[in-house]
């Protein structure tokens, strides 16, 4: 199972692990047992080569029209750049706002109106960056297929943002694989799993800690 492989992984490099004994504290003030840092699989070969395949087979079981892949900026970049090489398509990625030099441009890479695209993004939480990137790339008149990513939380917000955007999210793993993995390798006790879960279905209450 694709999912359960990859979140071994991403947990053999700590890219994606879980401390819910002593939560991790977000930008937002949200307090949160996992920890997600993807980038780290850029210098891990074995896992990124899993990874970026398994975008590749994603692309091509999802969207077999794909033209085009567009990363999102940063941690996108590198990945829809290899996952391209795989695919032998074009990509670009598209810059959180605007150059304020040169041809000031959001869009990186050359393309035309019209062009299939899928959007390569590392990590999805609540969607927001995900969501900005399909916008900017429909403004400037490609057709979006849709979103793949290497981890999903699968928080509500996120999923409601995506679809609310008109599009869809596929992600080579998620938090439920994560979870069921990490109990496995006796990382957490099995104890924690549904307040894990609880966090992820209501990041803003933090009964789950106590």
């Amino acid at each position: 199972m694709m999912e359960r492989m990859i979140a071994k992984e991403l947990l053999s490099i700590g890219a994606v692990f879980l401390r819910p004994e002593e939560p991790f504290t977000w930008a937002s003030g949200i307090k949160s047992p996992i920890y997600c840092d993807n980038r780290l699989t850029l210098s891990a070969p074995d896992v990124r080569g899993k990874v970026e395949a398994g975008l590749a087979t994603l692309v091509k079981r999802y969207h077999p029209d794909c033209q085009m892949l567009m990363g999102t900026s940063t941690a996108g970049i590198a990945h829809a750049a290899i996952t391209a090489v795989l695919l032998g398509l074009p990509m670009g990625y598209v810059r959180g706002e605007a150059k304020s030099h040169g041809r000031t441009n959001r869009i990186e890479g050359k393309m035309e109106p019209g062009t299939k695209v899928v959007v390569i993004e590392d990590l999805i939480s609540t969607g927001g960056s995900a969501v900005e990137v399909v916008e900017a790339l429909r403004e400037a008149g490609a057709e979006v297929l849709g979103i793949v990513s290497i981890f999903t939380y699968g928080m509500k917000r996120g999923l409601e943002r995506i679809a609310a955007a008109g599009t869809v999210n596929h992600s080579l793993s998620n938090l439920d694989a994560l979870v069921d993995e990490a109990v496995e390798e006796g990382l957490i006790d099995a104890s924690w799993k549904e307040r894990i879960l609880a966090f992820r279905d209501n990041p803003s209450d933090e009964s789950w800690i106590k």
